[in-house]
């Protein structure tokens, strides 16, 4: 039997469509991450298909996490979660005794979905593991500075504010002593920049925190005794990957001699090793050179844009979206690197790692 795809996202010879069960539930929970999501958009896949051997459960597997990095312009760390989901799995086949008697498909079927949702509870799990660790490193009376929205950092800080809280013989608002300050970095190109539910969320537990623009990071560094942020992938050498301004806020960490830690998940850990800004693997087009005639044909001024001997081709206006995903040109959704001897330390579930200890952590992941 052979698996099928098409264009919509549909896998096999049922009508599952994974891209549209992967943006269903992100949608669902605000809480989920592309990784996760990606994950039990793969599971759910699994118990759909009518796969009748390995060789075919695999290829599913395969064509199923292809369908979902297409449907994205910045697959990273949903490639990071697919692709260590999916030598998961073959680990566990490949392991004798485990998956019943040889040539009995059902049996090694149900263990490959028992193994799926254990996957998923325990990356589900690491959040709380990581917020835990990170804690530690909040000292009372400190200042941490904060940017881009990172579900795991923003567990980590109400964790902390929640055992401030308890310690102090009180909780949320009513405690006695405050712990810990946050400077919280909005973007300013966002409309509803990500990060205001956790604002508000770390004020009503007492928490007094500041917002201020990615402008006036190098002046309130001063104020700041650490800096915390997520990530979207950690590569082997150590780096990470995270939405634009992390490098340049690192930079400037590291001149001030402020300690800069990066909280991630290990399913967040890709095998990728970028060399540098240019290297990364998503087309972007940031430094973005133009003309006055350009900009005309860019903000819908054809007509005069024509008189000035500018072309257009009306061909392509009638099939936007018909070729494959544009370059990332908005800084809402672009990324930059932030090299290993720029952070202090990373905070994963499985403890705090130097960048160097990455690439072990990756062999224990895949091998």
């Amino acid at each position: 039997m052979s698996t099928t795809n098409d264009a919509s996202g549909s896998v096999g010879r049922n009508s599952f469509d994974i891209v549209s069960t992967y943006k269903s539930l992100l949608a669902s929970d605000p809480d989920l991450t592309m990784p996760i999501a990606a994950i039990e958009s793969l599971v759910q896949a699994l118990y759909s298909s009518p796969s009748t051997t390995i060789s075919e459960t695999l290829n599913l597997l395969q064509t199923s996490s292809e369908l979902l990095r297409r449907s994205i312009r910045n697959p990273i760390s949903l490639s990071a979660g697919t692709d260590l989901f999916q030598r998961y799995l073959i680990t566990s086949l490949q392991r004798p005794g485990q998956v019943g008697p040889t040539g009995d498909f059902n049996l090694i079927r149900q263990h490959v979905l028992t193994n799926g949702r254990l996957f998923v509870q325990r990356a589900k799990q690491a959040r709380e593991k990581v917020a835990s660790f990170g804690g530690e490193l909040i000292a009372d009376g400190s200042t941490v500075l904060t940017y881009g929205g990172s579900r795991v950092v923003s567990a980590m800080l109400r964790q902390a504010a929640e055992e401030g809280g308890s310690k102090s013989g009180g909780s949320g608002r009513h405690q006695g002593t405050v712990r810990f300050k946050v400077i919280y970095v909005l973007p300013s190109t966002h409309a509803s920049p990500e990060g205001l539910d956790t604002v508000h969320a770390l004020r009503q537990l007492g928490v007094p925190v500041a917002t201020i623009p990615e402008a006036a990071v190098a002046y309130s560094l001063g104020k700041a005794d650490t800096v915390m942020v997520g990530a979207e992938g950690v590569v082997e050498n150590g780096g990470i990957i995270s939405r634009i301004g992390t490098y340049q806020i690192a930079l400037l960490a590291k001149a001030m001699k402020k300690p800069f830690y990066v909280v991630a998940e290990s399913y967040k850990f890709v095998r990728l090793y970028p060399l540098g800004q240019y290297d990364l693997p998503v087309e972007q087009e940031i430094v973005d050179f133009k003309t006055a005639e350009a900009e005309k044909v860019e903000n819908g001024d054809l007509q005069n844009a024509n008189a000035d001997g500018v072309k257009f081709n009306g061909a392509l206006e009638e099939k936007e979206g018909y070729f494959e995903q544009k370059p990332i040109s908005t800084l809402e959704d672009a990324v930059d690197f932030t090299p290993p001897h720029l952070i202090s330390a990373l905070i994963t579930e499985n403890g705090v790692l130097t960048p160097s200890a990455v690439s072990e952590e990756l062999i224990k992941l895949w091998f």
